[in-house]
């Protein structure tokens, strides 16, 4: 698959799409000014919505958006490459965007500051049980005396040995987080290399199972790809300690929702701090609504009032890698899918 030709900016059309239904993931217009403020001679076009998109990116090189549809695609008759401003990029991955050529990069940088403080926030929360002491103050109770005989009581983060599956830059911006706790980072990546001087216990993603039993908390940050779907399921949550806390803030289909749902109802595991879920937002009828051992935010680990000064900065970054014809930032491997 050879690698698309790069342009210079008076010979360019970067198109930046407001399309999510979440307001605050969108790009400001702004970002267009910017671009066309450091290289005026480019044809840079803030679109919001989806309404032109079609009519638009027939003449794109460069389109920056969360997603493209496949008929976009087909239109799309000069596009060379595409950032996404998400970390995880399985939107874009089907056949014809992984057969087409074109580059695609990602934003996983921009988030890893505000989801590692998520995860640090999630952990320090489960241990010191605050959860519980905040359903009990809406209650109107002091409940000291539950806290303590409660089946997992308050615990210190020291000598705990917290398990990353996943160890890219949230795993280990996380990592180095935590350090000054001094928790025992352990981390699970696919070829079972990972940062030493993070991470004293390496695995590869085939020993996960000899990683579990050991691990006081959990936290996916993993990105979503075919191999990690599903690759929690109940076999790996009957592994883990009944102490044992759960982390996501990865994807929810990399978890077995209804195995790990069993496993909180029957205290098979002390609880879990979930941002993702298998379907978003999470359905009112799910169980663990009701579940007083999760812990649930609303897929918000990665927002920050810093966040468009990062995405403007790293966009900006790689144009001028673009047009020096250096490498991308954050690339994706188009086989692997992140």
């Amino acid at each position: 698959m050879s690698q698309p030709s790069r342009t210079n900016p008076a010979a360019t059309k970067i198109l930046v799409c407001a399309q999510h239904a979440f307001l605050p993931w969108n790009p400001p217009e702004e970002m267009a000014n910017g671009i066309r403020s450091r290289w005026p001679e480019i044809k840079a076009m803030h679109l919001s919505g989806s309404d032109r998109l079609a009519q638009e990116i027939a003449d794109t090189d460069i389109l920056v958006a969360h997603i493209l549809h496949p008929e976009h695609l087909a239109a799309a008759r000069k596009l060379k490459w595409i950032h996404s401003f998400a970390a995880g990029v399985t939107q874009l991955m089907f056949p014809e965007l992984r057969r087409s050529g074109i580059e695609v990069t990602n934003a996983s940088s921009v988030h890893c500051v505000p989801i590692a403080q998520h995860i640090l926030g999630a952990i320090i929360a489960l241990a010191r049980r605050f959860p519980d002491c905040f359903r009990h103050q809406q209650e109107g109770r002091w409940a000291q005396r539950e806290l303590w005989s409660a089946p997992v009581r308050p615990r210190e983060l020291r000598g705990q040995v917290i398990l990353f599956i996943g160890f890219g830059a949230i795993g280990r911006e996380a990592a180095r987080l935590v350090r000054p706790l001094e928790m025992r980072i352990w981390a699970v990546t696919r070829t079972g290399r990972a940062d030493l001087e993070l991470a004293e216990n390496n695995f590869s993603s085939a020993r996960l199972h000899e990683a579990l039993p050991d691990a006081d908390y959990v936290v996916v940050a993993a990105p979503e790809t075919p191999e990690t779907r599903g690759m929690i399921g109940a076999a790996e949550l009957a592994m883990m300690k009944p102490s044992a806390y759960f982390v996501n803030v990865a994807r929810g289909a990399i978890v077995d929702e209804p195995a790990l749902i069993s496993a909180l109802e029957r205290g098979a595991i002390a609880g879990a701090a979930l941002d993702v879920t298998a379907r978003e937002p999470l359905p009112p009828e799910s169980p663990l609504w009701g579940l007083d051992s999760v812990f649930i935010t609303p897929h918000v680990s990665g927002l920050s009032d810093r966040t468009w000064d990062r995405q403007q900065k790293l966009l900006i970054e790689n144009l001028d890698r673009w047009f020096s014809g250096r490498e991308l930032l954050n690339r994706v491997d188009l086989q692997r899918g992140y």
